[in-house]
């Protein structure tokens, strides 16, 4: 916990010192071949830890290098700029195989000028796209290349500290600008204790299926025929429980060591959840008792010979681990569920042995607890049908969330097959066939009302497909979002909502609403902008958010879409250079360097219409790292007195 702290810290720091110091330093040299020939040098010194990308790469990845002739007529002919053999390699911002330059490279052109050229210099712009492993930066350079002289001339970055332009603007608050915004970590308590209250629902559910139901007045009687030392076999027992199933999240905190990226690999991986969907229908067609899924029957009975064999505290373990092993075909399905659903979240392997904690805890209570009180054991029902009646419900459960993995497939995939209605009318089906089921089962009273709980559940369901006033908030993490509906059109901006793409445009709109202003800092070749568009503006709560109270701008610093001449913006620095802006994301790129000191991506912030900076502008974050900072700068936004600070 405290080592994310710190990383966060230091992350601060690096992007405050990221913002006056370019990680690439860029030089010229020129080598005369003929009286009007030259070959022209282009070395990059790239800070260590970022990764400078090749000219050739496919679509969907980084943006590639780019060198652009100011005036072509001046040549006669132009070579290919020709690079050094790039390492290709896995790229953990783009989560595919990149070509990309480390440490230094140098890019070289040959060129024939006419022969009534007379400058005794060109010039060539350079478009480039810089990233370590958490963000990416869109530059662009002019490089000056001296045909009198074959010495290397260094490039001068643009100094944006001392700009006049039309481009700046009189910030509020401008203080909050010192800091990048660091996230408080309380949030997690709550995550983890919502994740070790579903651990011991799982857990008591499992207790009340045929697989362990039974055995607990068995190995309870076990316990109570021992000696003194009986109460104290029944806490070990319970304890090694606990343990057993906390010691199953291990593994995944090596697997977070090897690639920190995994656990989200995983959750996006439209492969992976397509094989949570297939194993979630073989849990829910096994809980139907079409076949069970067990472990081989040689390991319980290995483990149980142990048990046998040892005495004192070791044959205690091996009889928990016993139970753990024998009771698998009706576990192993919530234990699957437990694990998908937390490794799917944004925690990580922390976020499992809270869940396996939970479940462990649940599975433990009775058998110790009814060691010391036997006599309780006595007015427990009866196993027989209804466990397995509880059995068959758990697989309506699990046939439900199988659709969720299927859900996230079409919506990484795009394929639009379900769609929020379509896919509440499969859920409406499911539950109301679990409650025909019960009915069909038995004409108890217990079995009737909870038949009709859930058809009752099933209609409530399905009256949201026509009404918008039924609130499903309370499914909110399991629906597809609002958003992802069969009556909403699509349009050019994220998940269909109504962005605008210029700052004063969104500007006026937010004092014509009152609304506050969410700026967007991206970019087309930005991976963790897309994975924020996708993974957490996509959560109902935070997309409502941003759909209901704010104006969203988002600017793409690398469009290389032609401004207007009337448009095309000339910006000097306090050394004398001079920057031609006639490029829409050289326009916003610059827009986001002079009035936020920052040319990462993505890079967010909240603003009143009086251009008041609401909270601390955030990057790269977690969903309830994002939820809670727009949150934050709405409250701020409502609070008049915030703005007297």
């Amino acid at each position: 916990m405290f080592k994310n702290f710190y990383l966060k810290i230091l992350f601060v720091l690096f992007s405050i010192l990221s913002f006056s110091q370019d990680p690439v330093k860029w030089s010229t040299s020129v080598e005369k071949i003929t009286e009007n020939k030259f070959k022209l040098n282009t070395i990059a010194i790239i800070q260590e830890n970022w990764r400078l990308y090749s000219q050739n790469l496919e679509e969907g990845g980084a943006l590639p290098t780019e060198f652009v002739f100011e005036d072509e007529s001046i040549f006669e002919s132009v070579s290919d700029v020709i690079e050094l053999d790039a390492i290709t390699k896995y790229d953990p911002i783009f989560k595919m195989d990149q070509s990309y330059f480390i440490n230094e490279t140098v890019f070289t052109q040959e060129i024939t000028l006419n022969e009534n050229y007379d400058q005794n210099s060109i010039i060539q712009d350079l478009y480039y796209q810089v990233c370590d492993d958490r963000v990416c930066i869109f530059q662009d350079v002019k490089l000056v290349f001296n045909l009198n002289s074959e010495y290397s001339a260094s490039v001068t970055s643009f100094d944006y500290s001392a700009i006049v332009s039309d481009l700046k603007l009189d910030l509020g608050n401008s203080e909050l600008l010192e800091n990048e915004y660091v996230a408080e970590i309380d949030n997690n308590f709550s995550r983890r204790l919502n994740i070790l209250i579903l651990g011991l629902l799982g857990g008591f559910l499992a207790l009340l299926t045929p697989c362990v139901f039974p055995m607990i007045p068995l190995t309870v009687s076990f316990f109570s025929t021992k000696n003194e030392k009986a109460k104290l076999y029944s806490m070990s027992y319970g304890l090694f429980i606990i343990l057993i199933y906390v010691s199953l999240s291990i593994p995944f905190y090596f697997l977070e060591n090897i690639n920190p990226e995994i656990l989200n690999q995983i959750s996006t991986s439209p492969v992976l959840n397509f094989i949570f969907f297939a194993i979630f229908i073989a849990f829910a067609l096994s809980l139907f008792g079409l076949f069970e899924i067990t472990l081989p029957s040689s390991w319980s009975n290995t483990v149980d010979s142990k048990s046998n064999m040892y005495k004192g505290l070791i044959s205690t373990f091996f009889m928990s681990l016993t139970l753990c092993l024998v009771s698998f075909s009706c576990t192993g399905p919530i234990l699957g569920t437990l694990l998908v659903g937390t490794l799917t979240s944004d925690g990580g392997a922390i976020d499992l042995t809270y869940g396996m904690l939970g479940f462990g805890v649940a599975l433990a209570i009775p058998f110790t607890l009814l060691a010391f009180f036997p006599n309780i054991i006595n007015k427990l029902p009866k196993s027989g049908s209804w466990t397995n009646s509880i059995k068959v419900i758990l697989g309506f459960v699990e046939l439900a969330l199988a659709f969720k993995f299927l859900s996230n497939v079409d919506l990484i995939q795009e394929w639009g097959i379900l769609k929020r209605e379509v896919f509440i009318a499969i859920w409406v089906l499911i539950s109301i066939a679990c409650g025909i089921y019960l009915i069909i089962t038995s004409r108890k009273t217990s079995y009737i009302i909870s038949s009709l709980g859930f058809i009752l559940i099933g209609l409530y369901m399905g009256s949201s497909l026509f009404t918008k006033s039924t609130n499903m908030s309370l499914l909110s993490g399991l629906l597809p979002p609002e958003f992802y509906s069969i009556y909403n059109d699509s349009n050019n901006c994220p998940l269909g909502l109504d962005c605008i793409k210029d700052f004063n445009d969104g500007l006026d709109e937010s004092i014509l609403t009152n609304k506050p202003i969410l700026l967007d800092f991206t970019g087309w070749a930005c991976a963790n902008c897309r994975r924020v568009e996708e993974n957490t503006w996509s959560v109902p709560k935070v997309y409502d958010l941003i759909n209901n109270q704010f104006i969203l701008i988002s600017l793409y610093v690398d469009d290389r879409s032609d401004l207007s001449d009337e448009e095309i913006i000339v910006l000097k620095d306090k050394n004398g250079n001079q920057k031609i802006l006639d490029k829409v994301g050289e326009k916003w790129s610059a827009f986001q360097t002079i009035n936020f000191k920052n040319n990462s991506q993505p890079y967010y912030v909240l603003l009143s219409p009086e251009l008041e900076l609401l909270n601390k502008p955030l990057q790269y974050t977690d969903t309830e790292t994002y939820y809670t900072w727009l949150a934050e700068g709405l409250k701020n936004f409502n609070n008049k007195s915030y703005f007297l600070k």
